[in-house]
């Protein structure tokens, strides 16, 4: 959920990434009209185009009427020549010029190795006066708290009427109906212990008000597994409002044998776990290579729907499967992929699956011309090789756009590299599309903040590229002035989103990860 935001500009960006030019891959296919542009758009927010110490970084993006919302963990962004200083949230215009509001809250929290000092912000009923945040703070405007409180969006402060206190980090927050649906590492918000890791919060008083009672438990167990506590992660709702995707660390809910990833229907009071499930990841069939990298037990970290909501598009990070080797040998399993699967209520596979070749994603979004996934990867289409650009491969840096029901990248007018590029950094958090384009958000890991080629740490993708509309690669390159910081763009959650350090070591956590 964190990084700069800016909007996607051309691929020119490959060979300052440092990313392998020699071969161009096949199977690749043009982006049709109406997929978001490759170039971001000028003017939006964006933070320090050096490395900071700790990373600044984006965690979620949310758009609540005229206004969006950035979270994460940083202490200034900067639009134009204007720096601002702003504590780990703040708002600006969500259209053009974008500009920056006086909306800046003081939240004093620590970020985590699975989290930012914010990690979620959310809104109810359309309601945009007030907004609820969680991560991993302790005060906002000198007003003490804990992981979790509501806020006015006028002034910044604590709205006390709302319980504000989760003993454990919070990740994930939704609006839905008349609740907050909260997801974490916590088991006891607000004074109640009834419903751990994911509870449904009335958005007045802050208490449990029972609409989710799951009993989410357990952790993922296998010969040399590092240490991955219970929690939920993330969330995706459908577009039709009535299902949610919840991914993080479990095995069982609501009673029903469920791992990386479940589908709960809001329609029914109190909340129904669907039929939802797959073993390529659930554990239900020892056949499927379910399980990842020692170190990265928890690796579907990032979904999204279909317009129709009949699919389900996932990003994933993971290495590879345990037992599986690296290096030039074919990739199988869902670890460190795109991959998009039927959104029946039942146990289902996989339609296609698209292999980074090793690296992860972080988030993903998608509209009727393109599943958009983001992340820190290089290559797509890598279904031979791991930490290498494999036979048939493409150069495709920091996301890519996949047709949506054939999984193939969509590539630039050359046929080289992907249509789209953006500097790798820490990964990509969120991504979020909006009528003003696709928000990405990113970080400012290695000062490293272009996007298409062009300069930004936010970003956003441009307008949607209209019907006959060149690619805009293909114009003649014109000199360029000096490059200019420019900032962020929306996805979501999403190491462990390790909301996550993508870069990370393979089986052994001592040995390190062949990422350049």
């Amino acid at each position: 959920m964190r990084k700069y935001l800016f909007t996607l500009a051309a691929a020119l960006g490959v060979v300052a990434l440092g990313v392998t030019g020699a071969q161009a891959g096949t199977g690749g296919v043009q982006p049709p009209a109406g997929v978001v542009s490759s170039t971001p758009a000028a003017g939006t927010p964006h933070f320090n185009a050096t490395q900071d110490n700790p990373v600044e970084q984006i965690r979620q993006l949310v758009q609540c009427g005229g206004t969006m919302y950035a979270v994460g963990t940083f202490s200034a962004i900067i639009r134009g020549s204007t720096t601002y200083q702003r504590e780990n949230i703040f708002s600006f215009s969500a259209t053009a010029p974008f500009t920056v509001t006086s909306f800046a809250p003081d939240v004093v929290g620590t970020a985590t190795s699975s989290g930012g000092v914010i990690n979620s912000i959310a809104f109810v009923g359309g309601n945009c006066s007030d907004a609820y945040i969680g991560g991993h703070f302790t005060s906002i405007n000198g007003t003490s708290v804990q992981n979790i409180a509501e806020i006015s969006t006028s002034t910044g402060s604590v709205v006390t009427t709302f319980g504000s206190n989760a003993n454990g980090v919070v990740e994930t927050l939704l609006g839905y109906a008349n609740h907050v649906l909260v997801g974490g590492y916590y088991t006891s918000i607000n004074n109640n212990s009834s419903d751990p890791y994911m509870t449904s919060l009335d958005p007045a008083t802050g208490k449990d008000d029972g609409f989710l009672q799951l009993n989410i438990s357990g952790n993922y167990q296998y010969p040399g597994v590092s240490s991955n506590p219970t929690r939920v992660y993330n969330q995706a709702l459908s577009h039709s409002g009535t299902l949610d995707l919840v991914m993080g660390d479990f095995t069982s809910v609501g009673g029903l044998q469920r791992e990386q990833i479940f589908m709960l229907n809001l329609a029914t009071d109190p909340v129904t776990v669907t039929g939802w499930t797959s073993p390529e990841w659930d554990g239900s069939n020892p056949s499927y290579p379910f399980e990842c990298a020692t170190n990265e037990p928890f690796y579907i970290q990032a979904a999204a729907w279909s317009p129709d909501d009949s699919t389900v598009y996932i990003g994933t990070t993971g290495y590879h499967p345990i037992g599986y080797p690296v290096g030039r040998t074919p990739r199988t399993g869902l670890c460190d992929a795109a991959a998009a699967f039927p959104s029946t209520q039942t146990s289902v596979l996989h339609e296609w699956v698209n292999y980074t070749g090793c690296d992860s994603l972080y988030a993903a979004a998608a509209d009727a011309n393109a599943a958009y996934f983001a992340g820190h990867e290089r290559y797509s289409m890598n279904a031979d090789d791991c930490d290498a650009l494999g036979p048939g491969a493409y150069n495709a840096p920091g996301m890519e756009g996949l047709q949506p029901t054939t999984g193939d990248l969509y590539v630039n007018s050359a046929g080289t590299a992907g249509y789209y590029s953006r500097a790798r950094g820490a990964g990509a958090d969120d991504m979020l599309l909006t009528s003003a384009g696709l928000w990405i958000a990113s970080t400012n890991r290695g000062g490293n903040q272009t996007c298409g080629g062009q300069h930004r740490h936010a970003e956003h993708e441009g307008p949607r590229r209209p019907t006959g509309a060149p690619d805009p690669r293909a114009r003649a390159r014109r000199p360029r002035g000096p490059p200019r910081a420019q900032w962020f763009s929306r996805s979501r959650r999403s190491p462990e989103r390790s909301r996550r350090d993508p870069w990370r070591g393979p089986d052994s956590p001592t040995v390190p990860r062949a990422e350049p």
